[in-house]
């Protein structure tokens, strides 16, 4: 149930949906108030996890918003509001439960793209060159940096995969001056 919150005090209940005064194409002129998705309670079963909510979409249908023989269409609303909501079960046309009605919404609008000032954010010549220079410089470099990467190889000793190991040989090596030499004569 959607209306204007100027009419909210006098809403009553016993209009069903459906019916010229809570049709939506005849929002907000002559219905001070529309009965949107005239469903059944399969269309919303309780949710199965902790957590899990459904939500309803004010407005949500486009096709049948100028569908005269859809008087309960979930049009899309005809300007920022406010508007105010509550939910309405009904059994028939009687109502069995209702919710209480939610604080005055204002929907946002979005602004022309024509409307919006562009000369204030135009860049210099100056600042342009700038930014294309040190783009190249920066590609330039990263590319650089790949290069060595590759070349000189991922190692921590710096060898590098590409090269082939040295050979390492030792030598023996006596000393000539130092001989096993009996306590004595020390």
């Amino acid at each position: 149930l959607v209306p204007l919150p100027a009419a909210v005090p006098t809403f009553n209940n016993s209009l069903g949906p459906g019916t010229p005064e809570r049709s939506f194409q005849r929002f907000p002129t002559t219905a001070p108030a529309y009965m949107t998705l005239n469903t059944t309670l399969l269309n919303y079963p309780c949710p199965k996890a902790p957590g899990d909510i459904t939500v309803l979409r004010v407005g949500s249908e486009t096709s049948c918003a100028r569908n005269e023989t859809r008087p309960t269409c979930n049009g899309p609303l005809p300007g920022p509001g406010p508007y105010m909501v509550k939910f309405l079960a009904l059994q028939g046309s009687v109502p069995v439960a209702e919710t209480d009605w939610s604080k005055p919404i204002t929907l946002r609008t979005a602004e022309s793209p024509s409307s919006i000032d562009t000369a204030g954010s135009q860049h210099s010549a100056g600042m342009v060159a700038l930014t294309a220079i040190l783009s190249i410089l920066f590609a330039v470099l990263l590319a650089a940096l790949v290069a060595m990467v590759v070349f000189v190889g991922g190692d921590a000793c710096g060898s590098s995969s590409f090269t082939k190991p040295e050979a390492v040989t030792v030598q023996r090596y006596n000393t000539h001056h130092v001989y096993d030499q009996p306590a004595a004569r020390l």
